[in-house]
């Protein structure tokens, strides 16, 4: 009874295993097919993106289609895109060197102290490789107006710019708008405000001479006031300027000039009284002595310090003369080109109305008190600008300017 239930069980068992045995030969046969064509499956331009991005680079097969003659020599193709492709923007035009070298214009939102900085840069090679026509800048310290606007406006008229440039210094600025074709239009500079015998007189003096030097073809630096006229033309007074060799700085020594020396404040910084000079605002310098005016942080500090709290200090009488003394400044005239008619113990020069305006006045004003020399020798020029004259005087000079001083 036993042995035929033994078999009975084990055909059962050989049943069961027989369709395990079948399924697994089904699977290896299929697995072998698998493998035989799976470069095919791996080329599919569908799945190949997909399987590259899973295998490393150092194991992917390197793969070369052959282009069609139809289809051009990329793979895969790129599909098309409904947005258009942005043009290549143009390559920017580098600056060229004359854009360093003259600026478009006198505005700008620099400090003082960054446009002191930027002024006191000076190249250090002495050739120039571009060719160089010097100019004169004239600086115009002024108060709100330029009564003789009209003068000055003759006085250039028909001189190329590439000669002379204008900057004006006005806190506040002009009341009234100038018109477009003149030549002073655009040419005020960021200004503060001035007081008479303050220090911030020297400031403005500084800033001025700061902003002429950013254009590096300036090469004479010329202050004036609004109560300023020119007694010679332009062609006279440029080539009197650009042809010396020396700046013309009025500078003194006297028991006056000493008088508003003050050893508390000027000794600590190596100013001595031997050293201390006096003379007129009005200079007239080149470009090397105006870089030291700028660039000068020692000796203006002490300056500055001894106006602090007090009224009519002059120091705008004597801050540039000193430098100048104190820097040996041996390319000087030691006097002023502008002409200047003091009165006895009076604190202010006369002031010339229309009555004064005569032939007689240019001559005594043109040849001042005889004696003068330039580039060491003798001069019958003594000043080409002259001071003060009242607004009133307009119209007589305008009058008189084509017969003596030689344009209008």
């Amino acid at each position: 009874m036993n042995k035929p239930m033994a078999a009975t069980h084990s055909g059962s068992s050989l049943l069961k295993a027989v369709p395990m045995l079948l399924l697994f030969s089904s699977g290896f046969i299929l697995g072998m097919i698998s493998i035989a064509n799976f470069p095919k499956f791996y080329e599919s331009p569908f799945l190949s993106p997909m399987l590259h991005s899973l295998v490393p680079s150092s194991s992917r097969p390197i793969m070369q289609p052959s282009p069609s003659p139809e289809t051009p020599c990329v793979w895969p193709p790129p599909l098309p895109s409904s947005t258009p492709t942005p043009a290549p923007s143009p390559p920017s035009t580098p600056t060229g060197l004359m854009g360093f070298l003259a600026p478009s214009g006198v505005t700008h939102n620099m400090t003082d102290e960054e446009l002191l900085w930027r002024a006191s840069m000076a190249p250090r090679v002495s050739r120039a490789p571009y060719s160089r026509v010097p100019k004169v800048a004239f600086l115009f310290l002024v108060r709100a107006k330029l009564p003789l606007r009209l003068l000055w406006e003759k006085f250039f008229a028909g001189h190329g710019k590439e000669l002379y440039s204008i900057y004006v210094h006005s806190d506040p600025p002009f009341a009234a708008s100038l018109p477009t074709d003149s030549v002073f239009y655009g040419r005020m500079i960021p200004s503060q405000r001035t007081t008479w015998g303050d220090a911030n007189l020297v400031e403005a003096e500084r800033r001025l001479l700061a902003n002429a030097l950013l254009d590096l073809s300036n090469e004479r630096f010329a202050l004036l006031s609004e109560s300023c006229i020119p007694i010679f033309d332009f062609p006279t007074v440029y080539a009197h300027l650009t042809g010396s060799n020396d700046s013309f700085v009025d500078c003194f020594d006297n028991a006056g000039a000493r008088a508003r020396y003050r050893p508390a404040l000027f000794a600590p910084h190596n100013i001595t009284a031997a050293q201390w000079r006096k003379g007129s605002q009005f200079f007239e310098m080149d470009r090397a002595l105006a870089v030291e005016v700028v660039s000068d942080e020692r000796y203006f500090p002490a300056f500055r310090d001894s106006c602090a709290g007090r009224r009519g200090c002059l120091i705008d009488e004597h801050y540039i003369p000193t430098l100048v003394s104190l820097l040996r400044w041996r390319r000087n005239a030691n006097r002023t080109l502008t002409y200047t008619e003091w009165r006895p113990r009076r604190p202010h020069p006369r002031s010339h109305g229309a009555r004064d305006v005569t032939e007689e006045l240019f001559g005594k004003m043109r040849g001042g008190a005889g004696n003068c020399s330039y580039n060491g020798k003798a001069s019958d020029v003594c000043f080409v600008f002259a001071r003060k004259f009242s607004p009133d005087a307009l119209a007589p000079l305008l009058e008189l300017a084509p017969k003596v001083i030689g344009f209008g």
